[in-house]
């Protein structure tokens, strides 16, 4: 037997941890984009839930500027009615105070409903915010582990890279290039 045999046998040995190092080494930054991923997630998500309740207020606004303007109405119809002098006159009148009653009464119900939805879109955001909290405290968390497994991590590749230039330094080079292939 050869004797750089038992010296390749450890430098095969001292390559296939220092390739598996690399390859823990190398999968760090696909750890951190996909940490990355979960926080830009839950950033859209908040975007999107600020989104759907400026809607929501905007629509509640609308309502109550229409409930407003169908109470104007009604005031001036109530205004008006003391001035008619004829029956149908005031007829059409108390029908158009009705009507801007039954109007009034519709676009408050319209109100309570957007104000629900608000309701929920803001439980929603605070969930979401919540959630991006908890992901910007995982991240960092993560962050921190994998610095510190990197940081171990070269070390031990330092390590064995001194390691495999002490084995390989008794190898003749014939042996080492025909090892490399």
């Amino acid at each position: 037997m050869h004797p750089s045999i038992p010296h390749l046998i450890e430098l095969q040995r001292v390559d296939h941890r220092i390739a598996l190092l690399r390859a823990d080494l190398e999968s760090f930054p696909k750890r951190l984009r996909e940490a990355d991923a979960q926080q830009s997630g839950a950033r859209s998500e908040i975007a999107s839930g600020k989104d759907a309740l400026a809607k929501i207020n905007a629509e509640r606004k609308k309502f109550e500027f229409e409930g407003q303007e169908w109470k104007d109405r009604a005031r001036k119809y109530r205004d008006q009615s003391g001035a008619v002098k004829t029956n149908e006159a005031y007829r059409a009148l108390q029908h158009e105070i009705a009507n801007a009653e039954a109007e009034i009464a519709k676009a408050e119900d319209r109100q309570l409903e957007v104000m629900m939805r608000a309701e929920e879109a803001e439980r929603r955001l605070k969930l979401a915010e919540s959630r991006l909290r908890e992901a910007e405290q995982s991240l960092a968390a993560e962050r921190k582990t994998i610095e510190a497994q990197a940081s171990d991590i070269r070390k031990q590749l330092e390590a064995a890279a001194a390691e495999r230039e002490k084995i390989v330094a008794p190898v003749p080079e014939d042996l080492r290039d025909l090892y490399a292939r």
